[in-house]
């Protein structure tokens, strides 16, 4: 059986061992987990939860809403996320980590003035040549920047998420994130704005790595779920 609160202990006291006294923030990765097992991470002190489709995260918030168990949860959206979707996504979700294009913030832009929202966004940011990963580049991250400034009001890009190519030698990610933290600074100055402040980077087989590169938020899922990745 697995212990979801020895992993969640286990993970904080790595990245304890890492971050060098910064604060770093883990959200649990609960797509294709049942809601039982969501609620045992949130009463073992989650506070933030990804999904990843829609279709699949809705009932399981149905679920746990009627227990009560997300009101002081913060729900991400972490998918490649389509047009057709928007609007539950933004009626769901507190931030969506995968904006990547002028079109997308602004159908995101659209459905939270509907509801009278200012929807928190993340810019994923490519970092690998791998064509199955989404995202965008440096400059193209600060052109959809301008674009939700000048004609977002209903959006607060918050910083970049980005997810890094998997490597059986871990310390191979490590360029991936060197390449990620330096764009993120470099945004962060050109922007001069307080609230572009979190960096989403690092999952289950890479997050120390990643928090030593400089991220300040972790997506973790068959490592709070599963078999820990150290006892392999």
């Amino acid at each position: 059986m697995v212990n979801i609160s020895e992993n969640i202990a286990f993970i904080r006291d790595r990245i304890s061992d890492v971050s060098n006294s910064r604060n770093v923030s883990i959200v649990a990765v609960t797509k294709t987990f049942k809601a039982d097992y969501v609620e045992s991470a949130i009463m073992s002190g989650i506070t933030d939860i990804a999904e990843s489709k829609i279709q699949e995260a809705l009932p399981k918030f149905d679920v746990l809403s009627n227990k009560e168990v997300l009101k002081n949860v913060k729900k991400h959206f972490i998918g490649h996320l389509q047009s057709n979707k928007v609007k539950k996504t933004v009626s769901n979700f507190d931030l969506i980590q995968s904006l990547d294009s002028r079109e997308l913030a602004s159908d995101i832009n659209r459905h939270a003035r509907d509801i009278n929202k200012i929807q928190e966004c993340l810019i994923e940011l490519k970092v690998s040549q791998e064509i199955t990963k989404h995202g965008v580049s440096e400059e193209q991250a600060a052109g959809i920047y301008d674009y939700c400034i000048e004609n977002c009001q209903n959006i607060k890009i918050c910083g970049i998420m980005t997810i890094a190519p998997y490597f059986e030698l871990k310390e191979e990610v490590r360029p991936y994130f060197k390449t990620a933290y330096n764009i993120f600074l470099k945004l962060k100055h050109r922007f001069n704005n307080k609230d572009f402040s979190v960096l989403s980077m690092g999952m289950s087989d890479d997050f120390e790595i990643a928090v030593q590169e400089g991220s300040n938020m972790v997506r973790i899922g068959s490592a709070v779920f599963g078999e820990r990745i150290y006892d392999k």
